[in-house]
């Protein structure tokens, strides 16, 4: 097994490292460089045909793609702890909770980073700057309903800190890079996000 890795603060491989960190597994990894483009070199697109990390290259030849896939599959491989829930309740929310991160921040966020970022300036494709200016309040609105649901629980699908807390943590890691900080007034996302910030897997 090979985990093909990128460096922060890009998320979507940092959710992996944190899940596989929460389930003390060891995962032999490569680094790919985002900043280096090697994740669109002809070894890497070989691998992931979308020059995308992550990556996990299983024992047979198998490679899975898209981080919320590869901690699926290493929950089954490590159930404990259980990180997307134990009982249908537990689960169903948990599932609900990562859906309403990836689209209602982490979707909009990803349009700022695309089309206003420094860095992204110096990628071969075309960038609307005022359409991802008007996606910076949207990803406000997606924090705010974190922040509701933060007022009634200690995390983001219940009492235990699950899969929704390492999505909602990296995005908002990877947010504050972007240039949008969580605001003063949201004192249950930041309670929370302090609480997730002094587990050890949040170094990962």
């Amino acid at each position: 097994m090979i985990y093909y890795d990128s460096a922060n603060p890009a998320p979507n491989p940092r959710r992996v490292r944190i899940f596989a960190a929460e389930k003390g597994l060891e995962l032999p990894t490569e680094v790919i460089s985002i900043v280096a483009r090697e994740q669109k070199s002809p070894e890497f697109l070989a691998i992931n045909p979308r020059g995308q990390t992550p990556a996990l290259k299983l024992d047979d030849g198998t490679v899975l793609t898209e981080s919320i896939a590869i901690c699926r599959y290493l929950e089954a491989l490590e159930p404990q702890p259980a990180l997307f829930g134990t009982s249908p309740e537990e689960v169903g929310a948990v599932e609900m909770w990562i859906r309403r991160v990836e689209f209602l921040v982490m979707e909009p966020l990803g349009k700022v980073w695309v089309h206003t970022h420094p860095f992204t300036a110096k990628l071969p494709m075309q960038r609307f700057t005022e359409y991802g200016e008007s996606n910076r309040p949207r990803v406000l609105d997606g924090y705010a309903i974190c922040d509701e649901a933060l007022a009634t629980a200690p995390f983001l699908a219940g009492q235990e800190f699950t899969m929704a807390d390492i999505a909602l943590f990296t995005t908002v890691e990877f947010a504050s890079f972007v240039g949008i900080a969580m605001p003063d007034d949201m004192n249950n996302l930041r309670d929370w996000h302090s609480r997730v910030s002094s587990r050890p897997s949040a170094s990962a």
